[in-house]
């Protein structure tokens, strides 16, 4: 599947950001033959298993300009470079445990062009920063997320709700949801998108008061 994917979702995207998101799937496919950025059976689906997928972040949420986003665990660059593409003047700050794959992501976004994006090789619990918002991928239970994050969260922001985690999670989540009570948000992602991937994908949103 092609970049068309992204358009078709996204269709007032300048030119630049069309190329931009158009270059990723050579650049990922190169990266791949030398390390494992993502799973090699996943390449042909670079767009809509992690590009779109990242981007439904962008349908919950319109970060400002400006506001302070961490990836945490960014892995090969989701979902954090996808919308550093999309949210220009917003800065992302992608942190990962290996090295490997952070320095992909290094190279990734120096050569499509991105200015917006920093990157750790670290732990988070290593960053001292603090984030409007905390942005992950992740199997982990909230509670585990929270006390994972929640120190890099700034008890004030300038969105509509309130700073928080964002996690990208998949599967049957009642249990989860059931026992923890703070989470306030819990939207299935083929609300956004109609592809068959998404049944059973969730953006949650949790806010952190510090």
């Amino acid at each position: 599947m092609s970049a068309q994917v992204v358009f078709k979702y996204f269709p007032d995207l300048s030119s630049h950001q069309q190329n931009q998101f158009a270059s990723l799937d050579a650049l990922y496919k190169e990266w791949n033959e030398k390390i494992n950025v993502i799973s090699r059976k996943d390449t042909e689906h670079l767009y809509l298993h992690h590009v779109l997928h990242s981007l439904s972040i962008a349908r919950f949420i319109t970060f400002n300009a400006k506001a302070n986003i961490i990836d945490v665990g960014t892995g090969g660059g989701f979902p954090g470079l996808p919308l550093a593409i999309l949210f220009p003047d917003t800065r992302f700050h992608l942190v990962d445990s290996i090295g490997k794959k952070i320095n992909v992501v290094r190279e990734i976004s120096a050569q499509i062009g991105l200015k917006n994006i920093t990157t750790k090789h670290g732990r988070a619990e290593e960053v001292r920063e603090k984030f409007d918002f905390a942005l992950i991928r992740a199997v982990a239970p909230m509670n585990t997320l929270l006390y994972w994050i929640s120190d890099l969260i700034a008890p004030r922001g300038s969105h509509a709700m309130p700073n928080g985690i964002i996690a990208l999670k998949g599967g049957d989540l009642k249990a989860e949801m059931k026992d923890y009570k703070k989470i306030i948000r819990m939207v299935p992602v083929e609300k956004y998108f109609s592809e068959d991937y998404f049944k059973e994908k969730y953006v949650v949103y949790c806010p952190v008061t510090n």
